[in-house]
């Protein structure tokens, strides 16, 4: 965000609790794949949620200087922010793959570097059947950074010159088949494969323009619900449970529920020491999502071979989630923020 504009120091935080709650999703994902018995089985919906939040920020920070900036530095600006951990993910996801100590047999060298060189590029290739047929296999949520990329791009080539009117109605048949998707697979819980593809960019479509109608219509609510309520109301999302009525509860989330979140997000009214940690949180959320999977599958690699219960899967549950904070913040710290900074002064 540029420099001088406000900084919405809630929304920072509230999309590190969903990046958490990606985490814990995953993890519980595979303790209880049936996503009517897994107490977070709505925990994919942050996604969703990060794509409204996207559509927001990036119509706040450059609807007033996108011209005057021009479509290459908007791109090289995006660049900067996003890639280097679609790479370092990447390079993560790789050595998990590698060195899985429950690993099946591994593919040959050429198709390994041809895999690692599509998830470099964000190019999709659902070909690992080991994996799903993830669209990324070595890094799975890279899924959501290519449909980001496409509403970037979309953002910068014609939304961003868009009255608030015409997104207004573009905005209508978007959710219509957000309703259809529901509708046809009973959830929203596709786009990160071959099969569901398609589902990623109705997804984005929707979500990225609820953030840009949210930004453009003003209607942040000054508040003083606070973090800790608004995290909690962020939460509540993705515990609903699953049932007959999941048409009905998923498109509210999504169409009216998280663009809620948002408006409220932009207004809250928090103290100097809640900001820092809502700052603290924004910052790790990116790490986090882009760094955490090679350690899903080789904690369902260890699932499947010892199917450990009680005290012993809580302990390396827990552990596992506190590691991948840490591992999140070191590479905060030690990568994504200098690599970005260079980059900025030799690209900028």
């Amino acid at each position: 965000m540029h420099s001088q504009k406000k900084h919405f120091e809630v929304l920072d935080g509230l999309r590190g609790i969903a990046a958490l709650g990606v985490v814990v999703f995953h993890f519980m994902e595979v303790i209880e794949p049936e996503s009517a018995k897994n107490i977070i089985g709505h925990g994919f919906l942050a996604v969703d949620f990060f794509f409204c939040l996207s559509g927001f920020v990036i119509a706040y920070s450059y609807d007033d200087r996108i011209v005057r900036l021009g479509l290459r530095e908007f791109f090289r600006s995006r660049i900067i922010r996003l890639h280097p951990l679609v790479v370092f993910g990447s390079v993560l996801g790789l050595l998990g793959y590698l060195f899985d100590p429950f690993g099946g047999q591994l593919p040959g060298a050429f198709r390994i570097a041809w895999l690692f060189v599509g998830s470099v590029l964000l190019i999709p290739l659902p070909a690992m059947a080991d994996r799903a047929y993830n669209l990324f296999g070595l890094n799975a949520p890279a899924w959501s950074l290519f449909w980001e990329y496409v509403a970037n791009i979309c953002y910068g080539v014609f939304l961003s010159r868009m009255k608030r009117r015409y997104l207004s109605i573009l905005i209508v048949p978007a959710a219509a088949a957000i309703g259809w998707v529901i509708y046809k697979e009973g959830s929203l819980l596709g786009g990160w494969n071959g099969l569901t593809f398609w589902d990623g960019f109705v997804r984005v479509s929707y979500s990225f323009l609820a953030g840009m109608v949210v930004y453009r219509y003003g209607w942040g609510v000054k508040n003083r619900l606070g973090f800790l309520i608004m995290s909690a109301m962020l939460v509540v999302a993705f515990l609903v449970p699953f049932s007959k009525w999941n048409l009905l509860s998923e498109g509210l989330i999504v169409l009216v529920y998280f663009p809620l979140i948002v408006a409220l997000g932009a207004g809250a009214i928090v103290s100097p020491r809640v900001e820092r940690v809502c700052l603290f949180f924004g910052k790790l959320s990116y790490p986090l999502y882009m760094s955490h999977y090679w350690a899903i599958w080789i904690f369902a690699g260890y699932y499947s071979k010892y199917k450990p219960g009680g005290v012993e899967l809580l302990l390396v549950v827990l552990g596992g989630i506190v590691f991948l904070v840490g591992l999140a913040y070191a590479v905060m710290v030690l990568f994504d923020v200098p690599v970005r900074r260079r980059l900025k002064f030799l690209l900028m």
